[in-house]
């Protein structure tokens, strides 16, 4: 299927899944300028999530650059296109700025790191700053100052006019180390993963959203399917 053309006229009031059916659930989606957290378990959904939203903003007009630690730039292009999300032509536009990147290398300085790399591509007139994931800069680390740090100044990003959002596996820190980070943040998915029989259920959580325009759905299942990305269903049909 061809890439449709992104509208480059539309104001940049939200970040849009593209979706209509997730985008509702996000109370009509997630206001531009905002920090988001999407924190799961891992294979909970967080990279398709953040795909998701990361092909609705390009084609909403968005400038887009994506921080991951779960791909390579060929492997990314390939798994997103495996479900209807072709970004080809945006990183040949330069839409899209892709960059893999090991944080668990750098010890104490990932986040510090990171938050360099990420005020550079600000200064790129960005619209959209994707970190997928910060896990690994939190798992070779016992100061967890640093983080809580990145979470801020990430947030001071935003008051630019620039978008954030992190995917993080909550599993990695401690419990009440969380709490400080979902406070500083403008949104806050939760996915969770259930046993139910022989199947995995996967819902998303919508915990908070900051300005969203329309109230937001609290607890919606979905399914990610080949060829077609993620699909919405209702939550009592996730849990047969």
């Amino acid at each position: 299927m061809p890439t449709p053309k992104a509208s480059s006229d539309s104001p940049k009031r939200v970040i849009a899944s593209g979706n209509s059916e997730l985008d509702s659930r996000l109370g009509g989606g997630i206001p531009a300028g905002s920090l988001v957290l999407i924190e799961g378990s891992s294979g909970a959904g967080k990279s398709v999530l953040s795909q998701q939203i990361l092909k609705g903003s390009l084609m909403g007009g968005y400038r887009a650059t994506l921080f991951t630690t779960e791909n390579t730039v060929k492997s990314l292009v390939s798994q997103m296109e495996s479900i209807d999300l072709d970004i080809f032509d945006f990183l040949l536009l330069g839409k899209l700025r892709v960059f893999p990147i090991e944080l668990s290398h750098l010890g104490d300085l990932a986040s510090a790191t990171l938050l360099q790399a990420m005020q550079q591509e600000q200064q790129r007139e960005r619209d959209l700053i994707i970190v997928d994931s910060l896990t690994s800069a939190l798992s070779h680390t016992d100061d967890k100052s640093p983080i809580l740090s990145f979470f801020e100044a990430s947030k001071r990003l935003c008051a630019s006019g620039v978008s954030v959002i992190i995917t993080l596996h909550a599993q990695a820190i401690a419990s009440d180390f969380m709490n400080p980070l979902r406070s500083v943040c403008d949104a806050h998915l939760v996915l969770h993963t259930e046993q139910d029989g022989q199947r995995l259920v996967k819902t998303l959580e919508v915990a908070k959203i900051r300005g969203a325009a329309s109230v937001t759905g609290s607890i919606v299942g979905f399914d990610v399917e080949p060829g077609w990305g993620m699909r919405v269903i209702p939550i009592s049909k996730a849990r047969g």
